[in-house]
C-alpha cells in the first residue's frame, strides 16, 4: 500500500488562550485508514489542521513521510504531500468556476474523471458558490483524487459525507477509501468509520483508541 505516515509527539494546540488538543501521541502507518471521532469542539479539525500546518498555535513535532516543516521548503512539500477536504470548504469572494479548482489539484485530468463518476461532471463550468454543499463536497473530492494523482501521499478529510445522502456517503466513501494513500478522516458517520482501519476519539483535545 502505498502512502505516507504520519507520527505526532506532545501536539498542543490553543485557539488564544483555550487548549482544543492536549499532547497528543500518535503514530499513523503508511496507507492506514484512520476515522476520527468526537463531539463538535473535541479537537479532532484543530489536530488535522496541525497536521497540514493550517494552525499555526501548535507545538510539538508533526511529522509526515519523516519530514517537519523546519523551512519554507518543506512547508512547501507539506503541502504537496497533504490532500485536504475541508468541512466548510471556502468558494472565494471572487467567482472560482469549479474547473479551476479541479485544475488547481495538479493533474485536471483525473480530477475531473473523478467528478465525472461523482456524478458532479455538467457542473465543472459553474462558481463554486452556485453549489450545493453536497455538489461541493463532492467536487472537493474529486479535487482530492486529483491531489494524489500528483502524488499527495496523505489525503485529511473533515466531515466529507455530511452533507450527502445515504447513498451519496456511500459512493463518496468508496472514492476516498480506494485511493492510494494514508486517510485521515473526520466524521460522524459511522458506515465510513466502520470500513476504516482504525478508529480514534477525541474528548477534550485528548485522543484515544476505540477500535
Amino acid at each position: 500500500m502505498d502512502g505516507l505516515d504520519v507520527r505526532m509527539r506532545e501536539v498542543t494546540c490553543r485557539h488564544g488562550r483555550v487548549e482544543a488538543v492536549s499532547g497528543v501521541d500518535l503514530d499513523i502507518e503508511a496507507g492506514e485508514r484512520v476515522a476520527l471521532t468526537g463531539t463538535n469542539g473535541s479537537g479532532k479539525t484543530t489536530l488535522i489542521r496541525a497536521v497540514l500546518g493550517l494552525h499555526r498555535q501548535a507545538g510539538g513535532q508533526v511529522l509526515v513521510g519523516g519530514r517537519g516543516t523546519r523551512s519554507a521548503a518543506e512547508w512547501a512539500w507539506r503541502r504537496r504531500a497533504c490532500a485536504w477536504i475541508p468541512q466548510k470548504p471556502a468558494v472565494g469572494r471572487f467567482p472560482l468556476l469549479a474547473d479551476e479548482l479541479l485544475a488547481s489539484s495538479g493533474v485536471q485530468a483525473q480530477a475531473v474523471e473523478a467528478a465525472e463518476k461523482l456524478g458532479v461532471g455538467a457542473l465543472t463550468g459553474r462558481p463554486l458558490h452556485t453549489l450545493s454543499g453536497g455538489q461541493l463536497q463532492r467536487m472537493y473530492l474529486a479535487r482530492a483524487v486529483g491531489c494524489v494523482a500528483a502524488g499527495a501521499g496523505v489525503l485529511l478529510a473533515d466531515e466529507p459525507t455530511a452533507a450527502l445522502d445515504f447513498a451519496g456517503q456511500e459512493e463518496a466513501a468508496d472514492v476516498l477509501l480506494s485511493l492510494p494513500v494514508t486517510v485521515v478522516v473526520v466524521t460522524h458517520d459511522r458506515a465510513l468509520a466502520e470500513r476504516c482501519d482504525r478508529v480514534l476519539e477525541m474528548a477534550a483535545g485528548r485522543l484515544r483508541e476505540v477500535r
